[in-house]
């Protein structure tokens, strides 16, 4: 995105606020306990920068200044024909005031963190409604920023997102960091990707940015087949992006780069006759190459003039499957001369997938599997209350996993059901009072799987007839209606086992992609497509039930 001109006569007020909000910052700065800056911090990446240099190939460098000035004009080009109409860019476009586009920007990064586009989209719309402004969203409640946030999941995304604002208007007169340095030194949950974008969308700084989509970008353009989340890895992506940034279109390059990542050089199928970079592209003239060695077309160019001997080690045996008469490759450049290994290239056990094709880059982390816990949680309703049936919320401490919001009482168990209704019955207690362990009745189970957990929670029921209502006075409970529940700051993990609730009866079935309700279908007549989303239901056995 261009940035928009100043009007000739308001120059020198600019350059009033520019010199005010620097000495904003330095003063913030100077007080802040954030991670060393200056001169300091400048000298440690360049450090880091001939480090690196050393210990990779030229082969996955841009060492040619015309390489990546084409790079830029194929990128901005095809970007200005095929990007989507996003609210957050029309927003970000149509603003001239920095402080308000960066907001705009901030709060669609924040979403975008590990949430798909489609997603984002209507919480975006209805965020900016509400709160148009830093100082609105400064004044909101962290009630009001959980209701609006829930089921967008990643829950500590909005209250850091609230805990920034309120730092830009009480600390830093009402107006957003200029750099992304300070940007990521100053506020609360930004980090080197969201402060680079809020930087570069916002305010032209020709800072480049890293998130999954480039990640991808750049391991096959520059065929990086080393785990991409090692720190070696990781800071040979941030040099390669801060090279390869547009200086004269910084912002608009930064969201091309992650245009092209989610749109046509996905993680399965990538669409390579499509591609503005497919000329400049490794990992595609490798895929090239080895598909004429299968078909026996091979020239006395076969291998690139510059290739990484590692690359090209791999290349020839990978060429001697596909066809028995090679020829020699060409002149390589020494690659990691002390250990003789490229620190980008994959590594030996980690062989060519032919059916991959480009897809074989970048390379899979190994991750951690999340760690399993069980909950015991129970819906406790009044259905005779005063004014209409009521269920019981309790809020959750406001640190830790789901911060701040509403959920059903729960209490951590085993998963051995044996003792979970005592369990249960005396966290019901503690918020209650005295209740009838008679009616707790176990209901199902939903199985919902955050980052680092897979947590099980065991539904239970419990009903309480008696017209004479139970109320407390203990901080951090609501009864509410059914209908004020949906729209409370509840957890989605929440609303499944109020599903379970609701369908009163045991049993499996499978949900979503991210979690797993157990309930029985429900006894209806089914419809031919319904019989077959019905095969895949599986009942629930509940022995050793109270």
């Amino acid at each position: 995105m261009k940035k928009p001109r100043a009007a000739a006569g308001s120059r020198s007020r600019h350059r009033k606020q520019s010199s005010s909000q620097e000495g904003r910052e330095k003063r913030a700065l100077s007080s802040s306990q954030a991670k060393p800056s200056g001169p300091d911090a400048g000298l440690a990446r360049r450090q880091e920068e001939v480090v690196l240099q050393a210990s990779v190939s030229p082969y996955h460098l841009f060492r040619d200044t015309a390489e990546v000035t084409v790079l830029r004009k194929n990128l901005l080009s095809w970007y200005d024909l095929e990007k989507r109409d996003l609210p957050w860019r029309r927003q970000a476009e149509g603003e001239m005031d920095l402080d308000r586009r960066a907001y705009a920007v901030w709060v669609s990064e924040v979403m975008l963190q590990q949430t798909q586009v489609a997603t984002v989209i209507n919480y975006y719309t209805r965020w900016m409604q509400k709160w148009p402004t830093l100082q609105d969203l400064a004044s909101a409640s962290l009630e009001e920023v959980n209701q609006l946030w829930a089921g967008l999941g990643y829950y500590s995304r909005g209250r850091r997102l609230q805990e920034g604002a309120r730092k830009v208007i009480e600390e830093l007169g009402g107006h957003m960091p200029r750099t992304a340095e300070t940007l990521q030194q100053l506020l609360p949950g930004v980090g080197r990707y969201t402060a680079g974008a809020i930087a570069s969308i916002a305010f032209g700084q020709a800072a480049g940015v890293v998130d999954g989509n480039v990640v991808r970008v750049l391991c096959r353009v520059r065929a990086i087949g080393a785990d991409p989340s090692s720190t070696l890895v990781s800071q040979h992506l941030w040099s390669l992006s801060q090279q390869l940034v547009d200086p004269a279109r910084p912002g608009d390059f930064n969201q091309a780069a992650m245009e092209l990542g989610a749109t046509v050089c996905t993680p399965q199928r990538p669409r390579c006759s499509q591609c503005p970079m497919q000329s400049l592209c490794r990992a595609h003239q490798r895929v090239s190459h080895l598909r004429k060695g299968q078909s026996g077309d091979l020239g006395s160019d076969s291998f690139p003039v510059t290739s990484c001997p590692v690359y090209a080690a791999q290349m020839e045996r990978e060429q001697l499957l596909a066809s028995q008469s090679l020829p020699s490759s060409g002149d390589v450049e020494e690659c990691a001369p002390n250990t003789g290994q490229c620190q980008l290239c994959a590594p030996p056990t980690e062989p060519w997938d032919q059916t991959l094709g480009v897809a074989n880059f970048p390379r899979k982390a190994s991750r951690r599997p999340p760690r399993e816990e069980c909950s015991a949680t129970c819906v406790l309703e009044q259905p005779r209350a005063v004014g209409g049936a009521r269920i019981l919320l309790v809020q959750r401490p406001n640190s830790g996993l789901l911060a701040g919001l509403w959920e059903f009482p729960s209490v951590t168990v085993e998963p051995s059901r044996q003792h979970q209704p005592k369990a249960l019955l005396q966290e019901l207690q503690s918020w209650v009072g005295p209740l009838p362990a008679t009616r707790l009745q176990h209901l199902g189970q939903v199985v919902h799987t955050f980052s680092h957990i897979k947590l099980t929670y065991q539904v239970y029921g419990l009903t309480l007839e008696e017209q004479t209502p139970v109320t407390t006075s203990l901080p951090g409970v609501r009864w509410l209606t059914r209908e004020e529940f949906h729209t409370a700051a509840v957890s989605t993990a929440m609303k499944k086992v109020f599903r379970v609730y609701e369908g009163q009866q045991p049993g499996t079935c499978k949900g979503s992609k991210r979690s797993q309700v157990s309930t029985l279908s429900r006894q209806k007549k089914l419809s031919p497509g319904q019989k077959v989303l019905d095969s895949f239901f599986q009942p629930y056995t509940s022995a050793g039930a109270p």
